[in-house]
Order: structure tokens, then sequence, then C-alpha cells
């Protein structure tokens, strides 16, 4: 049976900002693949092929590089959410059930199962093997859970369910003591064409606060599967740079690293420029393509050099990212952080900006 996907991707992503000043979240880059892209690949893999997203912030970034889908064997359409105000077009994203239903008010297009996933986790869940269970149970809604230590169940939404699964209450982001449940949803969830009934037309309105509650009031068949796969959620920048860390050290198999293998754990691209018995390299590393190390620079793994950056000499790196087309200072010392041409966060999200008197540390643009 055919299985339709949909990619809510047009929250504006202020929890990992910096990082997403000028750039949507579902393009931040994970192996410099944005994270959108290893989604829809995985949605192929499956046999989803009929994929809807819905964008708001920077919305052009997402439409220029998918296009149409065809690069990956799927079709593509876009949702975009905004309002015309005082001549200009602004973002106005209407939540994500409330996207949904907008879509099916113009086109109709959720006339089959949808798996619903949100753009800004990485997952490897076995598609296949959810969507058969959601069609065992005769399921109209279902949604993938995993346990979580109940000291973390404020950072999501929680599902209460019986014996069977079938939920029977759903609490968004609730105090640790009062969490009824250790199941955290996933942003993953599979809906049959009539759940968009009970939404509203021309509203905002909320999956996880407002139509899950409603499903269970109306006792609808409402089921939750609990499932053992990678689920890598993205909310911070904190927890950016652990994916980073994670993905680098192999921790998930599907994801590989790009580039040639040169060195024992050192991985290059193309046309690079690196003095390799004047630097110290310790992998696991990868070197983007058009970069320029110098000699006398240590880079110390897990670490990301995107393409086209330069590694003054003396300079050292230790369990960090550069964005592509960053140049980093002669003998600065840049440890767990993430770097771009403009501003540099820690592991812990704090952030400084190019220039900036407060910090000792030197880096720029490399084409400058």
């Amino acid at each position: 049976m055919m299985t339709k996907g949909m990619i809510l991707a047009a929250g504006q992503g202020t929890r990992v900002r910096p990082l997403t000043h000028d750039l949507p979240k579902p393009m931040v880059p994970i192996l410099g693949k944005p994270v959108l892209e290893y989604l829809i690949v995985h949605l192929a893999r499956h046999g989803v092929h009929e994929i809807m997203v819905n964008v708001a912030y920077h919305h052009q970034k997402i439409e220029e590089y998918f296009g149409d889908g065809s690069r990956w064997g799927v079709e593509i359409g876009y949702s975009y959410e905004g309002r015309r105000e005082h001549g200009d077009i602004l973002p106005s994203p209407r939540g994500s059930a409330g996207g949904m239903r907008r879509i099916q008010d113009f086109s109709g297009f959720f006339d089959q199962t949808t798996l619903v996933l949100c753009a800004d986790a990485l997952i490897d869940l076995d598609i296949t093997a959810a969507l058969a269970e959601h069609r065992r149970k005769q399921a109209m809604a279902s949604v993938v859970a995993l346990q979580v230590p109940r000291d973390e169940a404020q950072s999501y939404g929680m599902v209460v369910s019986d014996a069977q699964g079938r939920i029977t209450a759903f609490q968004e982001k609730p105090l640790p003591v009062d969490a009824q449940s250790t199941l955290a949803s996933t942003g993953i969830y599979i809906f049959e064409p009539e759940v968009l009934d009970l939404v509203p037309s021309d509203a905002v309105y909320d999956i996880g606060s407002q139509l899950f509650p409603a499903l269970v009031a109306e006792q609808r068949p409402f089921y939750v599967q609990s499932q053992a796969f990678n689920w890598i959620d993205i909310g911070r920048v904190s927890d950016y740079w652990r994916v980073l860390q994670r993905v680098l050290t192999g921790a998930i198999p599907s994801m590989k690293m790009p580039g040639r293998e040169l060195r024992p754990g050192v991985w290059v691209g193309l046309n690079v420029c690196v003095p390799w018995d004047q630097v110290t390299i310790v992998g696991p590393v990868y070197i983007g393509s058009g970069t320029r190390i110098e000699p006398g620079v240590t880079i110390i793994g897990p670490a990301w050099i995107g393409h086209g950056c330069i590694l003054r000499s003396g300079s050292r790196l230790t369990r960090s990212v550069l964005f592509e087309h960053t140049r980093i200072a002669a003998n600065m010392d840049f440890c767990e952080m993430i770097v771009s041409r403009q501003y540099c966060v820690d592991r812990h999200g704090h952030t400084v900006y190019r220039d900036d008197d407060t910090t000792p540390l030197r880096w720029g643009d490399a084409r400058a």
C-alpha cells in the first residue's frame, strides 16, 4: 500500500541560533549534507516517494536545494506559510497540524496513509515495520515513541497508553514529577486522512498540544509504538555538537564519512593542501576539498573541516567543526567549538562573533 510523506520544516529554529541566523534549521549540515536530505533519502529507501514539505523561514534555501526531488528519486512539493504585511511577505507558520490542514484544503494531498516527520532529527527507524504495525492495529493515528529518563520528561511530549498500546493521554513537556509515563514522542507520526478532519481550517493548530488531546477525548483508535532505533534530536546547539561527535566516531553506521581515507582515521576531499610530515592529525578527522593546512597545525578528532578552509601555522583544532570557507588565524587554539566565518559557538551554546574584543580567538573568511 502506498504511503505519502509529510516533513514539518516551517519552524524558526530559535534554539539553535546562531546556526539558523541565515539558514533554516533543516539545512544545518551533518557530514556536509543538510539534515533534511538524510530524512528524504530514508523515506525513499522505504518506498515513500511523494513528499510534502511545509516551509516558512528562509524557505528559498530549502526549495532551491531540493527542487522537485528527482535527484533523490522522489517527488517533493512545498507549502509556504506566510502573510503579506505592509507590502512585505513575512513567514507565518500555522502550526504542525494547521500546516497539514492547509495543504489538505488546497489539494486533498493526504488521501492515503501519511508518515509525518519533524525536519530537525536524524533517524534510522524501520519505517516499513512501523507502517505494518499501524495497519495491523487499524489505527487512525500512531505515534512512534522511545523510552527516556523521567528527569528529561520536560523536554518532550510524553505518551500515556494502556496495555494494548492505545493512547489514553498526551502530556506536552510535563514537569518530571507530573509525568505519567517515560515514553517520549519522537515527532514521528502515522496518520490516516480522516485525522485532519479534527483540525480546524485557517487556524494555527499544533499536533502535540491540540490534535493529540482531541484524538484522546474522542476515543479514536490512537496508538503508540515503542521501537528500538536511533533518534538524534537537534534541538539546541549543544545537541548539534554532540550529534557531530557521535557521527564522526562512527556511532551511526548508516552515516558514512565522505572522501578518501588517506591515513587511518583521516578522510580528505579533493584538492587539499597538507604538508603531512609537518602537521599532527589524530582522527577521526575529515578535511574538505580545497582546504589548506599550514605547517605546525594540530588537529585532534573527532573533527570536521568544511571545504575551502585555511588553518594557519601553529593553530590547533580539538573536537571541533569548521564550516566551509573558514580561516583560523596562526597560533589560535579552538577546542570543542563550531566555527563559521562570522561566529564561533562553544559546545554549550555560548557565542562570540568575529572581531569581538572580548575573546582572544581570531578567525575569519578564508576567501578574503
